[in-house]
């Protein structure tokens, strides 16, 4: 079987894997690039049997709008609702795409390939990875995963019962040369928002991704610990709502402690895609500022660095001395930010735990596999996995290897 990274290969972010057998071809995420806008795909052009979706970060589906809709793409439920969501609210959409639903375990078959697909403990909710098969090769692409989120007991059982006989792993690598995490899990993340809430006195920001879902999990049950208030957006309790088939577990709208704050681009957004009605059901525990700012004590709000915020900072007297729970990537929070802040007398404090696998499970993960051969993808830091790792082969961008 040929192994082409179109792209991926000394970067994170735009993956695109091509597997190749005598008769079938097939793609593995076809992403947007993080550091540029790309309106055409910069790989060649290529009509594949199929494309496997890993999860629904836009560096791994976003150039999906340039597949022909005949093309199956095979992703989870999960995925396919938050991208479904993102073509809602955002500008990149990926147009009609002939989506196939996939379970965790539960093997199909493209052409004289056979693909199965492993449930994985990632930011990105319903994330998998995937094992194909063809002309007797075995080849394991880890998409991006960890072993410290809420789901950390799939990197566990993975470990414990790995699929044996792996020719090729073609596997992330995001966190080499990021450093330690102050914050190993989500469960500490989960603990230090609670006990940030009982210390405050005035209002708390959280500023995280909305499909992060364990992020929003451990967020509402500090919420729950400290009698707070937990404010989501319209946005939110969309992504919340369309997951309810996935889970039953996630945090709804109209759960206990929580509340909905309109914005009006997102209140044009659902109504623009149909979903009018829905508003009036979010309305049942719609609040405004003027609430917020009589209850701020009790609240946590989550927010972005967008237009809205200045207005609602303005709007919320006593808001300075107030403190952002910064639980993103901190590669996010530029310097223009950092100085409103200051200005303004809000005191940022990151708690985050990454999205991705740090080096103690990357190790872990690849002697568990043990693969004939280990490919880097989706890391700065491809030179690194030499020292790290055994039988490396690095690529570059558009290499062919024959497994």
């Amino acid at each position: 079987m040929q192994v082409t990274i179109h792209r991926g290969t000394q970067e994170i972010g735009g993956s695109c894997v091509e597997l190749k057998t005598d008769k079938t071809r097939l793609l593995i995420d076809f992403g947007q690039p993080l550091d540029e806008e790309i309106e055409k795909p910069s790989y060649p052009k290529i009509l594949p049997d199929a494309v496997l979706i890993s999860h629904s970060h836009m560096d791994h589906y976003g150039l999906l709008g340039h597949i022909h809709p005949d093309i199956p793409v095979y992703m989870s439920q999960g995925a396919k609702e938050l991208i479904e969501v993102s073509n809602i609210f955002t500008p990149n959409k990926t147009g009609k795409i002939n989506t196939r639903i996939v379970k965790p375990k539960k093997p199909f078959v493209v052409g004289d390939m056979t693909v199965t697909p492993y449930q994985v403990d990632h930011s990105a909710f319903d994330a998998l990875t995937f094992l194909v098969e063809g002309e007797g090769k075995r080849i394991f692409y880890s998409g991006d995963f960890r072993g410290h989120g809420r789901k950390s007991a799939l990197f566990k059982m993975m470990l414990e019962a790995p699929p044996k006989d792996i020719d090729c792993l073609i596997m992330e690598g995001s966190m080499l040369g990021r450093g330690a995490q102050e914050y190993k899990d989500e469960k500490e993340v989960e603990a230090r928002i609670a006990r940030i809430l009982e210390e405050r006195k005035e209002i708390t920001f959280l500023f995280a991704s909305s499909q992060n879902i364990d992020r929003i999990v451990s967020a509402y049950r500090a919420c729950l610990k400290t009698d707070s208030v937990f404010v989501i957006d319209l946005y939110t309790a969309f992504i919340l709502d369309k997951l309810r088939k996935v889970s039953k577990n996630i945090p709804q709208f109209n759960w206990k402690n929580i509340r909905v704050k309109f914005l009006g681009y997102h209140a044009k957004c659902l109504e623009s895609a149909g979903y009018r009605d829905l508003l009036f059901v979010y309305n049942k525990r719609k609040i405004d500022l003027f609430e917020i700012a009589r209850m701020k004590n009790r609240i946590l709000m989550l927010a972005r660095d967008n237009s809205f915020f200045p207005i609602a900072v303005k709007e919320l007297d006593g808001a300075r001395g107030a403190k952002i729970i910064y639980s993103m990537w901190q590669g996010y929070l530029t310097d223009e930010f950092k100085a409103y802040c200051e200005r303004e007398g809000l005191i940022i404090e990151p708690v985050h735990t990454s999205g991705h696998a740090i080096i103690e499970d990357l190790q872990a993960f690849a002697k568990a596999l043990n693969p004939r051969v280990l490919i880097p993808i989706h890391t700065f830091e491809a030179e690194r996995y030499p020292k790290l790792f055994q039988n490396v082969k690095i690529l570059t961008d558009g290499e062919e290897y024959q497994v």
